[in-house]
């Protein structure tokens, strides 16, 4: 069974790429998330201690 799953799981010709999947850009938009989210939450830390320290 695990012989004839590797056999049919691709069909051996390359096809060319004319656009980014949507998996490309699912995972673009994700990172972009986790960069404005991280970005945002280490703008709000900070100013959280320069207002604790002034």
């Amino acid at each position: 069974m695990l012989e004839l799953t590797a056999v049919t799981a691709h069909s051996g010709v390359a096809h060319p790429r004319t656009a980014p999947e949507l998996s490309d850009i699912a995972l673009f938009v994700m990172a972009a998330a986790g960069v404005w989210f991280v970005r945002r939450a280490l703008r709000r830390r900070f100013a959280k201690a320069r207002a604790a320290k002034d």
